[in-house]
């Protein structure tokens, strides 16, 4: 009895059981999308005031009223800050005494030159002394004259007691407030600065082969070049504007070309500092074969996508990358448009595996605004839509 469990025992040991057969792996595929794409140069940068005032006094003085409102939109002319004109007043009154004196001067020099010369038909006044009288004219003159100009400095003093916005833009903060005393000159007090934002430039740099694309681009009669931008949260880009300006000279250490364009901003809502994302389109469109970014794979330092050929079997294609178009990847090199590739599944599969194939379908795939604030590099060639 038990020599016979013992035998039971090692023929069930014994005997192994045939594994099922594996099934085929399942995978989705589907033809590249062909579609006509316009290649466009990106580049990063950032807004800039197209015009920037740093308001200084003119006159030396003790502040006695600020005008505005910290980093309100203000009009050319209007007020800012104003100095007390007290002693700008006295000066001014001081210099007008003086020109009705030097005024006076004038009028008894006249009068005396006047009279010489009638008595000098009867030899009563030397030729000396007409000459003399002569002189005493042309010193009264120019006394009066100088006073005149005195006056004028001393009413551009007193007008300077007013401080006013030479542009209209939007103004920083005070820094100064009424009762403290500033310097006048170029090195005096600070009051305040006044940016314009409307237009507002845009400044970026583009390498030396870049920036002599953009010259042939440009060709020799056209003066500026069409842009579009967003902002880092901006999804699209929906603000147009133009290549102005570019440097004189290539930056020798770095190799790049500093580059302007302008933007108009009548709502203001762009703000010197920005961070931007500025394409600049090329000249023509041409056909691209796109795929999902899920369906390349990479192999050491090759990027591949896998396709299925005739017989079902997986084969790899090394694959030459482009930029993003709507969520999907120009291939430029390595696919043809009727392969079949892998779009769903390419994790299951690899070169040489026979699986089942069933079709699906390659679609725009718009990029959501909280993908936006991926940004490439500065300069990096892309492509998008015409």
């Amino acid at each position: 009895m038990l020599v016979f469990a013992a035998w039971l025992l090692v023929g069930h040991l014994g005997h192994k059981e045939k594994p099922p057969a594996s099934a085929t792996t399942v995978v989705t595929v589907a033809p590249p999308l062909q579609r006509d794409v316009r290649e466009w140069d990106t580049y990063i940068g950032r807004f800039e005031p197209s015009r920037s005032v740093v308001i200084r006094p003119r006159v030396s003085g003790q502040v006695t009223g600020v005008h505005f409102r910290d980093g309100a939109v203000v009009t050319p002319g209007e007020l800012l800050f104003t100095i007390d004109p007290r002693p700008y007043e006295a000066l001014l009154a001081e210099a007008k005494a003086t020109l009705a004196g030097a005024h006076g001067d004038l009028t008894l020099a006249r009068t005396n030159a006047a009279r010489a010369m009638r008595l000098r038909g009867d030899d009563a006044v030397s030729q000396n002394d007409i000459d003399d009288l002569k002189a005493s004219v042309e010193r009264a003159a120019a006394a009066v004259a100088k006073a005149e100009a005195t006056v004028r400095a001393r009413e551009l003093d007193l007008e300077f007691t007013r401080i006013r916005a030479p542009v209209g833009g939007t103004v920083s903060d005070r820094r100064v407030d009424a009762g403290n005393q500033v310097i006048a000159g170029a090195s005096g007090t600070l009051l305040t600065t006044i940016n314009v934002f409307d237009p507002i430039y845009f400044s970026f740099t583009s390498s030396e082969a870049l920036f002599m694309k953009m010259k042939r681009q440009r060709g020799a009669g056209e003066a500026s070049l069409p842009v579009e931008i967003r902002l880092q949260d901006e999804a699209t880009y929906t603000r147009h504007g133009t290549v102005d300006f570019t440097d004189n000279t290539l930056d020798s250490r770095s190799g790049t070309m500093r580059i302007r364009a302008t933007f108009a901003n009548p709502d203001l809502f762009l703000t010197p500092g920005m961070f931007g994302d500025l394409r600049l389109p090329m000249a023509g469109t041409h056909h691209a074969l796109l795929v999902p970014d899920t369906a390349i794979s990479s192999d050491l330092t090759r990027k591949v996508v896998f396709v299925v050929t005739g017989g079902d079997v997986v084969a790899t294609r090394a694959v030459e990358l482009g930029a993003l178009v709507d969520g999907l990847r120009v291939i430029r090199a390595g696919l043809k448009p009727e392969d079949r590739v892998v779009i769903s599944g390419v994790q299951l599969v690899q070169s040489g595996q026979k699986v089942q194939p069933h079709v699906g379908n390659i679609a725009p795939q718009p990029r959501a605004i909280s993908d936006a604030v991926t940004v490439p590099q500065a300069g990096a060639a892309t492509i998008q839509t015409p």
